[in-house]
C-alpha cells in the first residue's frame, strides 16, 4: 500500500528535542483527525523511541535522529525512527519490560510503553550502526453526528 502523504524530520539528539520531534509527528498524524487519546499515543510511542535514541545511542555525544512518518488511506501512521548510533547487541533482551543497561533512573519500560501505546512495533538494530524502531498505529474509524 502507497502513503497519501509522508514527512521526514531530522534532528539532533539533544533532550531538547524530543518534545520537537514528538509535536511534529503528532501534527502530521492529526491530518487523520484521531482522537485525543490516539494522539496521546502517538507522542508517548515518539517520545521513548526519541528518547532511547538520546540516551542509548549517542551516549555523551550528539547525533542524529531521522524521523519518518507515512500516513495510509486506511487511518494507519506508520513512523520510523532511525540513529546511527552504538545499537543494540540484543534487541530480543531490550525490549523486555525493566531490562536496562543504565540502571540508575533509567526503567527500562521503553519499548514496553511503545507496544503498549502502538498496534505494531518492530526494532532493527546493528552494532556499532545503528537502529531503527518502527512504530504502527491504527486510528478508529470516526463517525460525526449530522453527516
Amino acid at each position: 500500500m502507497k502513503p497519501i502523504n509522508k514527512m521526514i524530520l531530522k534532528t539532533d539528539s539533544r533532550s531538547i528535542n524530543e518534545s520537537f520531534a514528538r509535536i511534529c509527528v503528532s501534527a502530521f498524524a492529526a491530518q487523520l483527525d484521531p482522537d485525543i487519546e490516539e494522539l496521546s499515543d502517538v507522542k508517548t510511542a515518539v517520545s521513548e523511541a526519541v528518547t532511547n535514541c538520546i540516551v542509548h545511542a549517542y551516549p555523551n555525544k550528539v547525533g542524529e535522529i531521522i524521523i519518518k512518518v507515512f500516513i495510509y488511506e486506511n487511518r494507519t501512521v506508520k513512523i520510523s525512527i532511525k540513529d546511527k548510533g552504538r545499537g543494540i547487541e540484543d534487541v530480543k533482551k531490550a525490549m523486555e519490560p525493566l531490562y536496562t543497561t543504565l540502571g540508575g533512573e533509567r526503567a527500562g519500560l521503553g519499548f514496553a510503553v511503545m507496544e503498549s501505546f502502538c498496534d505494531r512495533i518492530s526494532v532493527k538494530s546493528t552494532v556499532g550502526k545503528g537502529t531503527t524502531v518502527n512504530l504502527t498505529k491504527i486510528f478508529a474509524s470516526r463517525t460525526y453526528e449530522n453527516e
